[in-house]
């Protein structure tokens, strides 16, 4: 493990899973209360930037890691599967609780990482003290995705269909900053930012197995590639639609193109105590409405202390 320093207040650091070097930056106090803030796709640890402060006054030791494929964070072997499947995002995390040597801890997470915090809850709930997710129960149903949806959300996800032919791999290999800029600005059509903003995250998407994770992730959810053969297992479990028996707020943006009319018709899915919350924001809400997003933390944190 190494850390460093950055801008006197947050501290990256690495920690070693059987599969990844995971890079996350921490700040508070060693002592507080646990809480991992999971990004997505096409974003990084930058989407907590104003959530973090929020959390660490109320005592939090807030942890933020970088994703498979995003920043510094690096597989340990050249001949492991640059896998995004769910399964995969999910077991980082728990491979994260275990280099920090932590049993349980709060997860939140939106898109990619809201995926792997509800998957980990799913399959790890003595892992979890809590959890967070937007848009509701955030586990792939692969099955369901081989199909067709409705034309006004098949338009929306037009760069899944891109990404399934060797095109799309073209694509965001060349102009994957570009390419990412676009869906910043179609998933939070109110959200207002700036180059250096962008850049900031964009940095992110320069690491090497980047674009395969990406492609991977993509293809598996839609069901046009296999997995990792040992994560079969794991994935047959998901596929059975274990319901969340940990503690849980529940979050929609009202201007997500990608989740029209929201998830409150998740919540028989939640066998624990559930709330679900309505944001007047887009996708990122994170980065969009960061009160919003850490105060739903904080009522988890409420409800288990």
């Amino acid at each position: 493990m190494f850390w460093l320093q950055i801008n006197g207040e947050w501290t990256l650091k690495t920690v070693c899973t059987d599969t990844l070097e995971i890079a996350y930056l921490e700040q508070g106090p060693a002592g507080g209360w646990p809480v991992v803030l999971l990004h997505g796709f096409p974003y990084d640890v930058h989407a907590y930037d104003e959530v973090v402060p929020k959390l660490t006054e109320a005592g939090a030791r807030v942890i933020v890691p970088y994703l498979r494929g995003f920043g510094p964070t690096r597989f340990l072997s050249a001949d492991r599967m640059r896998s995004g499947q769910q399964a995969a995002l999910a077991a980082d995390i728990i491979g994260l609780l275990d280099g920090l040597g932590l049993d349980r801890a709060i997860l939140a997470g939106y898109d990619w990482g809201g995926l792997a915090s509800c998957v980990a809850s799913a399959l790890w709930p003595e892992r979890v003290t809590g959890l967070v997710s937007y848009a509701g129960y955030d586990v792939a149903d692969i099955e369901r995705h081989r199909h067709a949806y409705e034309p006004s959300l098949e338009q929306v996800v037009w760069y899944q269909h891109l990404f399934q032919r060797e095109r799309g791999r073209e694509c965001l290999e060349k102009y994957r900053r570009e390419l990412c800029r676009i869906l910043w600005t179609q998933w939070s059509p109110g959200w207002q930012f700036d180059d250096a903003t962008f850049e900031r995250t964009a940095a992110s998407f320069d690491n090497p197995d980047f674009v395969d994770v990406v492609i991977h992730c993509y293809r598996f959810h839609l069901g046009t590639e296999a997995g990792e053969k040992d994560l079969d297992p794991l994935e047959a479990r998901l596929a059975d639609k274990p319901k969340i028996s940990v503690p849980c707020v529940t979050l929609d943006g009202t201007r997500d193109p990608l989740k029209p009319g929201g998830t409150a018709n998740h919540a028989p899915m939640f066998s624990g105590r559930h709330e679900h919350r309505v944001v007047d924001c887009g996708h990122n809400l994170p980065w969009e409405a960061p009160e919003d997003f850490a105060a739903a933390v904080l009522t988890v944190r409420s409800w288990t202390s």
